[in-house]
C-alpha cells in the first residue's frame, strides 16, 4: 500500500497466496463482542486516521476495522461480497456504470444514519482532497456519482474497470460521516469516526484502542471485546522481548526472518506459536530505464541470469519467503512463471557473459544497488548486498550497495538518480491487474521511464474491460512476456505472512490471507 506515488511498508515476511483459507463469510453481523480484549504488536506505524490520506499497510488496517466499505472481501476470498450494501452490480455491458443499494437501518459508530449520501460525500472527498499519500490515486476512471435515493449509490466510470468492485471493497472504499469530516481537508486530532466492527477510542505514538461498536451491522461476527494495537516503530527486538514476556499477545509486521525461524524451531517451548498464513506481497528490483548503464538491455539481463534467488531465500530469508519469477504472484489469476521460462533458475555466467558482450560491453560493469534499510522489511540491505556479492562472484560486475533514508529515497528515484533499486509492494486488492496496471500503465507508480504501447494502449485497456477474470490468462501472459524480454523491473521474491501468538490466542489463520485484510474480530483469547 502507498501503492500508488508511494510503496508500501512490506514485512520481511508476508504469505505465500496459494492454497487460500475457506469460509463465505457471508453470516450476519454481532453488534456486542464477547471474550477477552486482545494485545496485538506491531512494528509497522500507522501513518493516518483519516481514510482520504493513509495509503500504508498500518493505515488500512485501521480502517479495515473501524471504517466499512460498499463491499468487503470475506477471509479466504479474493472477490468482494457485499458489506454495507445489500447488492452491487453493473448495469452495463461495457462496465462503465456501478450500482449499489445499501442495507436498512445503516449507523455510524456515534449513532448518527448512514446513507448514500455519506457514500458519494466519502469518494468526492477523498478524489478532491487528493493527498499524495492517499488512495485516490486508484481512481482516475471515476467520473462522477449520483445518489437518486438514501440507498441507491451510481458510480459512472469513464472507461472500463472490471476491477472496480475490489477497488471499493478496499481500505480505499472506507465511508466516512459526512457531519464529521471536512469535505475539503484532512482530520488532524487523530479520531476517526466510521461503522465497521470496531470504534477508536485513542489514538497516540505509542498505541491505538478499539473497542467494538455497538452500531455495527455487517458480515462480521465479533469474537473479544476489544484490541489493543502496540507501536514498535521498527524495533524488532523490543517486539519479541515484549511477545516473550507476554506483555503482548500476538506480534504480527516486522519480526525478522531469523526470529520467525528461531520461535518457529522452539515448537511451541516459549509459550508461542508460529502461525503461517497467506498474501501476496512482493519485491522487485527496479531499473531505471535512463541509466547509462541499468538502460543497457544487456546489464539487466546478465543480472537476471546471475541472480540466484533460492540462495537468497536460504541464506538472507532463511526460508520465510518464496523465489518469485512472475509480475503476478501466485495464488493470483494471472499468475505465469514469465522470467523462469525466459532466464531460467539457476545462475548462469555464459548466458550472462552472452548478454553483455551482444549489448558491446566487454569490461566489468560497474553498478550501484539503491537500498533503503527498513521500508521494505529489515533485511533488505542484506539481501542488495548479497544479491552484489552473486554479481560480482561472476567476474562480470563490480557491483556495490548503497542505502538511504526512505524519505530521501523515494526523492532521489524521483530525480532519476539511481539505476538500480528495490521496491516492495503490498496489493490494494487481489487481482493481477493491481500487479501490473500501477507498474506498465499511465502514470507508472516506479518513476523508471518505462513505457510500452501495446501493455499501456491495449492490454491493459483489455484486461480491464473484462468482468470474467479468467478469461484475462492470454492477456496478462503476454503482458508479462513482454516485460520479462524488456526487463524494467526483475521479480526476486514472494512473501509468506507469519503472526507469532501467545498461547490461549486463536484466529490469526483467519487474518493472514491475500486479500490483506486483518480481522480484528477473528481474535479471541482463553
Amino acid at each position: 500500500m502507498n501503492m500508488r506515488n508511494q510503496w508500501p511498508v512490506l514485512p520481511i515476511v508476508a504469505g505465500l497466496a496459494s492454497g487460500l483459507l475457506t469460509g463465505c463469510g457471508s453470516e450476519s453481523g454481532d453488534s456486542g463482542g464477547t471474550g477477552s480484549s486482545v494485545v496485538m504488536g506491531m512494528s509497522d506505524d500507522v501513518l493516518a486516521t483519516d481514510p482520504a490520506s493513509g495509503y500504508d499497510p498500518g493505515s488500512w488496517l485501521l480502517f479495515d476495522n473501524v471504517f466499512q466499505s460498499l463491499l468487503s472481501f470475506p477471509k479466504g476470498a479474493t472477490e468482494p461480497q457485499p458489506e454495507l450494501a445489500k447488492e452491487c452490480s453493473f448495469t452495463d455491458s461495457r462496465a462503465t456504470v456501478y450500482r449499489c443499494v445499501l442495507k436498512d437501518g445503516l449507523k455510524f459508530s456515534n449513532g448518527d444514519s448512514l446513507t448514500s449520501k455519506d457514500v458519494k460525500f466519502s469518494f468526492d472527498r477523498m478524489l478532491k482532497i487528493n493527498d499524495p499519500a492517499g488512495p485516490a490515486i486508484m481512481f482516475p476512471m471515476l467520473g462522477g456519482i449520483d445518489i437518486p435515493d438514501a440507498k441507491t449509490v451510481v458510480f459512472h466510470l469513464k472507461s472500463s474497470d472490471a476491477t472496480f468492485p475490489s477497488k471499493i471493497a478496499s481500505g480505499a472504499g472506507s465511508v466516512v460521516d459526512h457531519r464529521q469530516y471536512d469535505a475539503n481537508g484532512l482530520r488532524t486530532d487523530d479520531k476517526a469516526v466510521g461503522s465497521g466492527p470496531y470504534e477508536l477510542d485513542s489514538f497516540d505514538k505509542d498505541q491505538a484502542v478499539f473497542s467494538v461498536n455497538g452500531n455495527y451491522k455487517g458480515t462480521a461476527k465479533i469474537k473479544n471485546s476489544g484490541v489493543t494495537l502496540k507501536f514498535f516503530h521498527g524495533d524488532r527486538t523490543a517486539l519479541k522481548k515484549s511477545l516473550l514476556d507476554g506483555d503482548i499477545d500476538l506480534a504480527y509486521r516486522g519480526l525478522s526472518a531469523s526470529d520467525i525461524a528461531g520461535l518457529d524451531q522452539q515448537d511451541g517451548s516459549k509459550g508461542v506459536d508460529v502461525i503461517e498464513g497467506t498474501s501476496a506481497e512482493v519485491q522487485h528490483l527496479v531499473f531505471n530505464m535512463k541509466d547509462p548503464v541499468a538502460g543497457k538491455l544487456g546489464v539487466r539481463k546478465a543480472m537476471a541470469y546471475l541472480i540466484d534467488r533460492d540462495a537468497l531465500i536460504k541464506n538472507v530469508y532463511q526460508g520465510t519467503a518464496t523465489p518469485l519469477y512472475s509480475i503476478i504472484p501466485a495464488g493470483i489469476v494471472g499468475h505465469n512463471t514469465a522470467f523462469f521460462d525466459t532466464y531460467g533458475a539457476r545462475p548462469s555466467q555464459a548466458k550472462a557473459a552472452a548478454a553483455l558482450r551482444a549489448d558491446g560491453i566487454t569490461g566489468k560493469v560497474k553498478l550501484t544497488l539503491w537500498s533503503t534499510p527498513s521500508r521494505y522489511g529489515p533485511a533488505t540491505d542484506e539481501e542488495l548486498k548479497a544479491i552484489a556479492g552473486q554479481l560480482n562472484a561472476s567476474g562480470l560486475f563490480d557491483a556495490d550497495v548503497k542505502s538511504t533514508a526512505f524519505d530521501q529515497y523515494e526523492k532521489d528515484i524521483a530525480a532519476g538518480k539511481y539505476g538500480v533499486y528495490v521496491k516492495g509492494w503490498v496489493p490494494d486488492y487481489p487481482d493481477a491487474d493491481n500487479f501490473t496496471a500501477p507498474f506498465f500503465g499511465q502514470g507508472n507508480v516506479l518513476d523508471n521511464n518505462y513505457r510500452n504501447r501495446a501493455i499501456t494502449g491495449t492490454l491493459i485497456p483489455a484486461t480491464a474491460a473484462q468482468s470474467d477474470r479468467s478469461a484475462t490468462d492470454k492477456d496478462f501472459a503476454r503482458l508479462q512476456g513482454i516485460v520479462a524480454a524488456e526487463l524494467p523491473v526483475l521479480p526476486v521474491w514472494q512473501a509468506k505472512q507469519y503472526a507469532v501468538v501467545r498461547d490461549g490466542v486463536y484466529g490469526l489463520e483467519y487474518c493472514l490471507d491475500a486479500s490483506t485484510v486483518f480481522r480484528f474480530w477473528e481474535l479471541s483469547k482463553s
